[in-house]
């Protein structure tokens, strides 16, 4: 039998297979741990990370509120630097975790924010 996150990255590797970050639109990438969520903006081709933000993050640290709170805090603050950036569209990657919660949290509040996806 596998395990929860054997079966991660199944979806994971079927997800990526059709993602691709590129100059234009940047891999916007999730991962939630069981306390954090941490976002990065990734263009592929180069193989670089153009920025990162978490809830670690000095932007976002501190904030009260839920898991699910503090997730869309991350989402629109990503959101922000990005429009700083001059990134305006991106391509979601969920990272193989189901699109609820946290992550859709995150994904809306980024949405709201000015990044299209």
């Amino acid at each position: 039998m596998r395990t929860k996150s054997e079966i991660r990255q199944w979806r994971k590797m079927r997800i990526r297979k059709k993602l691709h970050g590129t100059t234009e639109r940047p891999r916007l990438s999730v991962f939630r741990s069981a306390s954090h969520i941490y976002a990065q903006i990734v263009n592929d081709e180069e193989q670089k990370t153009l920025l990162a933000i978490s809830s670690l993050s000095s932007d976002v640290k501190g904030a009260s509120g839920s898991k699910t709170d503090i997730a869309r805090q991350v989402g629109n603050a990503i959101a922000k630097k990005c429009l700083e950036k001059n990134i305006k569209q991106v391509v979601f990657d969920r990272n193989g975790f189901v699109y609820h919660g946290r992550v859709k949290a995150l994904a809306d509040a980024a949405r709201e924010a000015g990044l299209e996806f």
